[in-house]
């Protein structure tokens, strides 16, 4: 506002939000609620609100949207009682204490002689209200400036988990924005006595771990999730039993989960990657026979195109739209799946996924390059094709992108992918188009998801986090050092747009962080990380367990981007990734930089 009469202050704890709004002297103090207003699909289906004494309020707010059951219900305290109010339902003014309808608003008003601020508490809960009731922090006690410099502190705690060295002040800002960004989801969803409501209105008990909610994982597994295994493991094998949660009321591992409600927003099974990568690197707080059990229910069942998949060994795209996407992703699951198995002595089940998993070779398009959509009868390609088209979501073969995008999700089987491109020299070739071609997205109905372009690299969304990283794998590390500096310094600013798409639950900033250190998880359910060229002079990684791994880079600027030698922990270091073994373990990894590209060695 230009000329705003009340100043608004929010902070919070884990579970209660905390308000001090301030007033002109001597002005009208009112605060509205109003439980009707919605936003995008969001479709509110009964409301209350119920005034408890002179200063506190509960209620609750039913509703159906992106999630399909969504149940909130809350309690609010006012540092100052009331001196009236007025309710409503439907718009219209009714009598009494209390207001239930399908929209429901209110109006509080409070006496300006007793001082021009006014502090709010809230709390939330997805069971009941009573529930909130026991969230709410110190009930009567209203400590703003306190309870702010409290949650300033432990957000200080959490981004000094990392710690850069860089002479550009605009880095760090871009830097530790991110990794606050990388922080925020997944969000704690279980109330203080660890219940929580799933999507079937049953209420489960979170005994043992905090349950969490907002599990972008079509985004998170690739970036957010791998950066979390380091920072704060005891939360991987909490989300880990969040979705066993929602597993057991659902019948498969969650997809998208909001607010404890399956939304089988986009396309595989992306639970399953987080859960491989943990029990790989050794996170196992979680019962793993049980886990094992839902990933092979949820990769042997018939929903959402696995039908096809199983009967034909790729989704046709005659069958289901984003056929392509679809296959690639679930090749990768199976994989992971496999992995698992392998990792329990599930010889059998082993040999099955890994066979499975070899289902992008199906779509693999030997003449163009491209992985495209084939027919059911296991010969047509889907006519006519061009690379650049995109239609967003329906009568496509690809999710939220084109073929240049989509052509690269082989995460776990690289060395026969670039094989099956005619070898390194060829798909190196193919690589380096991609980011030379033009920007240019062809179609009538383009998937607005298609943003921070370099060719049709497109950085913005998700797809194409790791394709940079193929040049690693393809025997041309100063490729991956080349680009990952681009898309570092093109893709991210302290611009208010900030990022070139959406942040994706962390997604986007967490991408930032690993590259920027100089490691990324290509393939998250290996365990291992590629190396790329580091951001910053000397970056220190402060362990859960206690040590420090430290990565510097000597010489390091913008010219001087690409790695002339490694050494780690003294010895001589001439590998392109890094296990996250040797990362937990500390240490100290030192780059020499130049500005020259070296190519006599991997």
């Amino acid at each position: 506002l230009e000329t705003p009469q009340v100043n608004a202050e929010v902070t919070s704890t884990l579970r209660t939000g905390y308000h001090k709004y301030t007033f002109e002297e001597n002005g009208e103090q009112s605060f509205v609620l109003d439980l009707g207003f919605a936003l995008n699909w969001d479709r509110p289906l009964e409301t209350a609100i119920t005034l408890e004494g002179n200063n506190t309020i509960t209620g609750y707010r039913h509703s159906k949207g992106w999630a399909n059951n969504q149940k909130v219900f809350f309690v609010a305290e006012f540092s100052k009682p009331l001196t009236s109010y007025n309710l409503y339902e439907n718009h219209k003014a009714v009598e009494g204490k209390s207001a239930v309808a399908n929209r429901t608003a209110a109006q509080f008003f409070f006496n300006p002689e007793e001082g021009n601020t006014l502090q709010f508490k809230l709390a939330l809960s997805s069971v009941s209200i009573e529930n909130a009731k026991e969230n709410l922090d110190n009930p009567g006690t209203f400590n703003f400036d306190e309870i702010r410099q409290e949650s300033r502190d432990i957000w200080q705690e959490a981004l000094e988990k990392i710690e850069v060295q860089t002479p550009i002040d605009s880095l760090k800002t871009i830097f530790y924005t991110a990794l606050y960004h990388a922080q925020i989801a997944p969000v704690t969803f279980s109330d203080k006595n660890g219940q929580f409501r799933l999507q079937n209105d049953s209420i489960a008990q979170a005994d043992g771990f905090t349950a969490y909610s907002t599990l972008s994982l079509w985004d998170t597994f690739r970036a957010e999730h791998p950066l979390l295994t380091i920072l704060n493991p005891k939360l991987t094998s909490d989300v880990i039993n969040s979705m066993l949660a929602y597993y057991d009321e659902s019948g498969s591992l969650p997809v998208w989960t909001l607010y404890g409600n399956e939304t089988n927003t986009m396309t595989g099974y992306h639970s399953i990657p987080v859960i491989t990568e943990a029990y790989i690197k050794g996170i196992r707080g979680y019962d793993a026979e049980r886990v094992y059990d839902a990933m092979k229910a949820t990769m042997m069942q018939d929903a959402r195109g696995l039908k096809e998949y199983k009967q034909y060994g790729y989704l046709p795209f005659d069958k289901l739209d984003e056929s392509v996407t679809i296959t690639l992703e679930y090749a990768y699951n199976d994989w992971c799946v496999a992995q698992m198995a392998k990792a329990l002595d599930k010889e059998e089940d082993y040999q099955y996924f890994s066979k499975r998993a070899e289902a992008w070779k199906h779509l693999l398009d030997a003449e163009s390059g491209f992985m495209r959509g084939k027919s059911s009868d296991g010969k047509s390609w889907n006519e006519p094709f061009d690379p650049k088209f995109s239609r967003h979501r329906e009568h496509t073969d690809y999710t939220e992108g084109n073929a240049w995008q989509h052509s690269w999700f082989v995460l776990h089987d690289t060395d026969e992918f670039i094989k099956m491109h005619g070898g390194a020299a060829p798909f190196t070739q193919k690589l380096e188009q991609l980011f030379a071609e033009s920007s240019e997205i062809t179609g009538e109905d383009l998937s607005p998801d298609i943003s921070g372009l370099i060719g049709q690299y497109a950085h913005g969304n998700e797809p194409s986090h790791h394709i940079t990283f193929l040049f690693n794998r393809a025997g041309q590390p100063w490729c991956t050092q080349y680009w990952t500096r681009e898309i570092l310094t093109t893709q991210y600013s302290t611009k208010p747009e900030g990022i070139s798409g959406n942040e994706d639950a962390g997604q986007m900033s967490a991408w930032y962080v690993l590259t920027s250190l100089g490691i990324y998880s290509f393939n998250p359910a290996s365990g291992d990380y590629e190396i790329t060229s580091p951001l910053f002079e000397e970056s220190k990684i402060k362990l859960p367990n206690g040590k420090t791994f430290t990565i510097k880079a000597n010489g390091v600027s913008m010219d001087n981007k690409y790695i002339q030698s490694a050494n780690l922990n003294g010895e001589p270091y001439n590998k392109t990734s890094i296990s996250h073994a040797a990362i937990l373990e500390g240490g100290e990894l030192v780059f020499e930089m130049g500005r020259q590209e070296l190519k006599d060695k991997r």
